[in-house]
């Protein structure tokens, strides 16, 4: 039986199922590392159930012109981007202006949904798994990750930022 949330791999039937390629993301977005600097200080500050709890993932959404968009939090990584991309759905948003911001670590599954929402930059605070820097490379997006208040890394199309 096919799971209708989560990481993505439950109810799969085959391996080749769970590591398909997401669709191809595009779009003209460019920021620079101050604005992913910005944008991951923007989230940390809004998480209000976090700083209640400090147990729980954020996935938001950032765009240069308007700053934090959406942000929803889960003590699941998976459910907060899942509530993130039905936020950005219900407002008709369109995913290629922004980038996703997250506070977990990056697996395949993570990249896979953020470009399904169509966002061409990932960035998160902690590090990627090697499949899914694969799979943001195959996507055309843009991963940034172990993002920390002096910097991050920059795994996959850096020329999204300038570099």
């Amino acid at each position: 039986m096919a799971g209708p949330t989560g990481c993505g791999l439950c109810g799969v039937d085959s391996l080749a199922e769970a590591v398909r390629t997401p669709p191809p993301v595009g779009g003209a977005l460019t920021l620079t590392p101050d604005d992913i600097l910005a944008a991951m200080a923007a989230m940390s500050s809004a998480q209000a159930l976090n700083r209640e709890t400090h147990g729980v993932h954020a996935a938001a959404f950032w765009r240069k012109a308007d700053g934090l968009v959406a942000i929803r939090e889960d003590v699941g990584r998976h459910n907060a981007l899942d509530k993130l991309a039905g936020a950005l759905a219900r407002r008709g948003e369109r995913g290629e202006t922004g980038a996703i911001l997250l506070t977990s670590r990056v697996s395949v599954e993570m990249v896979q949904k953020a470009a399904v929402i169509g966002a061409p930059i990932v960035a998160a605070v902690s590090a990627p798994t090697t499949l899914a820097v694969r799979t943001a490379q195959a996507a055309g997006l843009t991963l940034c990750a172990i993002a920390r208040a002096d910097g991050f890394e920059v795994f996959s199309h850096p020329e999204r930022l300038g570099l």
